[in-house]
């Protein structure tokens, strides 16, 4: 019998990051995920891909302190060793994130640097603490925005930090070549979450407005995106690299 695959997924506890939890172990990979301070809307995830038959375990994470990562690693280590009497995970996911809405003019160097620390200082380098924790032949995912191909005032910092993951993922891609490892983007459009406070899912003119741009008519679910994750990381599209998929119905065309 062939080895399950396991996905290593940050911010796998809600939103996007569940959706893709989920949808993987549909498809019959085994999921680490973690979390930063829920740790029941976490065991709640564990608990579903465990109703599937599939294994899963939830492990804390602040994204946004490097300092933290030589421990975590530590940790998935131990896990994968106790859980799967295996060393290494196959697939990599940098999902978690926070969304914050400013002005350029207003933008707060606390802001920037929260931004930066979780969204790309964070992945930079736990990308490359986890890289001997990785197998050889194995996959990474970062996480973008539509952001960073329009512009919408408020989210340039976020924006920014995005733009530098979608950079990264070609450089990651060239130099884990040599180790079969291929690593794409997704850029997610507008989604019902409770990401940026709610704003997509609760206003109901933003919500109108954003589908009204979008050549399918409406804002995205977070099914539209866990599928994206799950297709992209199949048997089937092991030959994409180095590539931004944008999954938004097509905004702003």
């Amino acid at each position: 019998m062939t080895p399950s695959t396991i996905a290593l997924i940050t911010g796998g506890s809600r939103g996007l990051g569940r959706n893709a939890a989920l949808k993987l172990a549909a498809q019959g990979s085994d999921v680490i995920l973690t979390y930063r301070s829920n740790r029941a809307e976490a065991d709640a995830v564990v608990a579903a891909i465990q109703a599937e038959g599939r294994r899963a375990l939830a492990l804390p994470l602040d994204v946004g302190d490097s300092r933290s990562f030589d421990a975590f690693a530590g940790q998935v280590r131990d896990a994968l060793a106790a859980h799967w009497q295996r060393e290494r995970f196959d697939y990599l996911i940098n999902n978690a994130g926070i969304g914050t809405h400013a002005a350029l003019a207003e933008t707060t160097e606390a802001q920037f640097d929260e931004l930066m620390n979780i969204h790309f200082k964070g992945v930079f380098f736990l990308t490359q603490t986890l890289l001997p924790l990785i197998a050889d032949g194995g996959r990474i995912v970062n996480v973008s925005t539509g952001l960073t191909r329009f512009a919408l005032p408020g989210y340039g910092a976020y924006a920014s930090m995005k733009g530098a993951i979608e950079v990264l993922t070609k450089y990651l891609a060239k130099e884990l070549g040599p180790r079969g490892i291929a690593v794409n983007v997704i850029a997610p459009g507008a989604i019902e979450t409770d990401f940026g406070g709610g704003t997509v899912r609760d206003n109901a003119d933003v919500n109108a407005y954003i589908a009204a741009q979008t050549a399918l008519g409406r804002v995205g679910q977070p099914d539209d995106i866990g599928g994206v994750f799950a297709s992209l990381l199949s048997p089937d599209n092991r030959w994409i690299n180095a590539q931004r998929i944008e999954a938004s119905g097509g905004m702003f065309l």
